[in-house]
C-alpha cells in the first residue's frame, strides 16, 4: 500500500493496517496528507475540498487493488465502502468478499 501511493501520489501513507476478518478486508491509512492539504484542511471548505479529492485517490486506488487483492486472495470482492476523514488524515476501505477468508 505505502509502494501504491508513493508511486501514484508521490507520498506514502505514514501508517497502514491490514486486518482480515471472516469474509472482510479492512485497511486503514493514516497519515496521508501532504503539508500544503494539513493547511487547506483547516476550513470547512478546504476540508470539504480535500476529501473530495482524496475520494478520487481512493476510487482510483479500488480500480488499481481490488484485482490484485481477488487474486492473493482467491476470492472475488462483492461489496466495498471507504471512507476519508481528512481532519483526522485518516482513510478507510473495507471490501467483502464472496467467501470466508479467515481459518
Amino acid at each position: 500500500m505505502k509502494q501504491y501511493f508513493k508511486r501514484t501520489l508521490g507520498k506514502s501513507v505514514t501508517t497502514t493496517k491490514i486486518n482480515i476478518v471472516e469474509d472482510m478486508l479492512i485497511i486503514r491509512g493514516e497519515g496521508f496528507l501532504t503539508e500544503p492539504e494539513k493547511f487547506i484542511v483547516r476550513t470547512p471548505r478546504g476540508k470539504d475540498a480535500i476529501r473530495a479529492s482524496r475520494m478520487h485517490v481512493v476510487q482510483q486506488h479500488i480500480i488499481d487493488n481490488l484485482p490484485y487483492f481477488e487474486k492473493r486472495l482467491g476470492a472475488k470482492g462483492i461489496h466495498q465502502t471507504y471512507e476519508v476523514e481528512p481532519e483526522n488524515d485518516f482513510w478507510m476501505h473495507v471490501i467483502v468478499f464472496d467467501r470466508i477468508l479467515t481459518a
